[in-house]
Parts: structure tokens; sequence; C-alpha cells
């Protein structure tokens, strides 16, 4: 496995629309709009994704040394993801759903079932 770099995510975010980064110092928030779903800190390369809670727990539970729960919130639960520990096909994923559940629903209708490559 070689993992993912912290350009990977960065690069998949900006393939969807309407996607914004804001350095934050510490973190960087990846946003669609005014709407956060995702935080990557660049000194431990984690990213932090916004899943659904059953989403969040099978990810946790099948792979510990590479997921952890980071929080839930308003029926969500966020993920936190080891970047050199996913390959991009599924960071990918990962990026995109976090992105579907936070984006409003004409930029999902946009944007279809099309993952980033």
């Amino acid at each position: 496995m070689t993992g993912c770099s912290i350009a990977d995510l960065f690069n998949l975010a900006d393939q969807l629309p309407e996607v914004t980064r804001v350095d934050h110092g510490r973190y960087w928030r990846i946003a669609v709009g005014d709407r956060t779903f995702g935080y990557l800190w660049e000194s431990t390369r984690t990213v932090g994704l916004k899943q659904t809670i059953p989403e969040q727990l099978a990810l946790v539970a099948e792979r510990p040394g590479t997921f952890e729960v980071q929080f839930t919130s308003g029926g969500f639960g966020w993920v936190v993801v080891r970047l050199d520990a996913v390959e991009r096909d599924e960071l990918a994923e990962l990026t995109f759903e976090a992105w579907r559940l936070t984006a409003p629903a004409p930029l999902i209708d946009l944007r279809g079932d099309r993952l980033p490559h």
C-alpha cells in the first residue's frame, strides 16, 4: 500500500463543485459553500471526514489502525482517516460521501454519482 498524500486529498476535494479550503494554521477546513465536510491536520497527515454514524462505526470496527472516531454531531459521525493508510480510490469515495452529505441538493443533482478521480 502506498497511501495518500495531502496533495491527493486536496486534488480530490477540488474536483467537487463549490469546494473551498481555508488554512486555520493548525488545520485546514474543507467546505462546500459555508458547510464543513472535512478537516485536515498536516502535522499528523490525517483528515476528519463527515460520514453517517453507521459508516463511521463500520470503518473504525473494520480497520482501527486506519480510522478512528472523531465526534458525532447532528446525526453524523465524523471519522479520522490516516492518509498514509488508505489508497486514493478509497479516499475518493470517503471524500465524495462527505461532500454529498453536506452539499445542497442542486449541487448533488448536478454532480450525480461521479466520484472524483
